[in-house]
C-alpha cells in the first residue's frame, strides 16, 4: 500500500504529469519535454565546443565546474522543499527511522591497517612472478586500442590496484588538473 500510494505521489509531486492532460498519448507535454531537453543539451555541447572541445574545458575546469554548481543548486532546491522527493523531503514515514544530525565515520584502527598492509605485500609476493607479464599485456591492449576490460580482468587476478593504475599512467598519462 506505501509503495503504491508513493509512486502516485511521485507521479503527481515530483514529475507532475497529472496535471497535464493524456500525457501519454502524444500530448503536448510529452513534446515540450523532449523539446526542451534536447535544447538544454545542445546549448551545452556550444557552450563545451566554444571552450576548445573536451579537452579544452577540462583544461579550464569547466566540466566540474558546472557539476558542482548543478549539484549544489539541486541540493539547495532539495533542503528549502522546493524540489519534492518523496520520502526524503516530503510525504517522509513517519513511523521511519529519525534522520541523524550528526554522523560518525568508521576509521580503521592501526591494527586494521597493518592487517590490510600484510595482506597486500603476501599478494604481491605471491604472484611476483605473474604480476609483470600482466601488466605488459594490459599496457599493450591500451597501446594497441584493444578490449582493455578482457585484459584487465585477467589482470586483477595477481596485480593489485596500485600496480594496475601505475601501469595504466605509465601509457596513458595523469590527469592533472590546472591550477
Amino acid at each position: 500500500m506505501r509503495r503504491a500510494m508513493a509512486i502516485q505521489l511521485i507521479i503527481n509531486r515530483e514529475w507532475g504529469l497529472a496535471k497535464n492532460e493524456n500525457p501519454n498519448q502524444g500530448a503536448f507535454i510529452i513534446e515540450e519535454l523532449t523539446e526542451l531537453v534536447e535544447e538544454a543539451v545542445l546549448a551545452e555541447f556550444e557552450r563545451i565546443a566554444e571552450r576548445g572541445g573536451v579537452l579544452g574545458a577540462m583544461e579550464t575546469g569547466y566540466q566540474r565546474g558546472r557539476i558542482q554548481d548543478e549539484s549544489l543548486h539541486y541540493e539547495m532546491l532539495k533542503h528549502t522543499g522546493e524540489l519534492p522527493i518523496v520520502g526524503v523531503n516530503t510525504f517522509r514515514n513517519p513511523h521511519g527511522d529519525a534522520v541523524a544530525d550528526k554522523l560518525e565515520l568508521a576509521r580503521s584502527t592501526s591494527e586494521e591497517k597493518q592487517s590490510q598492509l600484510k595482506r597486500l605485500a603476501e599478494f604481491h609476493r605471491r604472484h611476483e612472478a605473474d604480476a609483470p607479464a600482466q601488466l605488459r599485456r594490459l599496457q599493450l591492449a591500451v597501446i594497441e586500442n584493444r578490449n582493455v576490460f578482457e585484459v584487465l580482468m585477467d589482470a586483477v587476478r595477481c596485480c593489485s590496484l596500485g600496480q594496475i593504475t601505475n601501469a595504466l599512467f605509465e601509457v596513458g598519462g595523469q590527469y592533472r588538473r590546472s591550477m
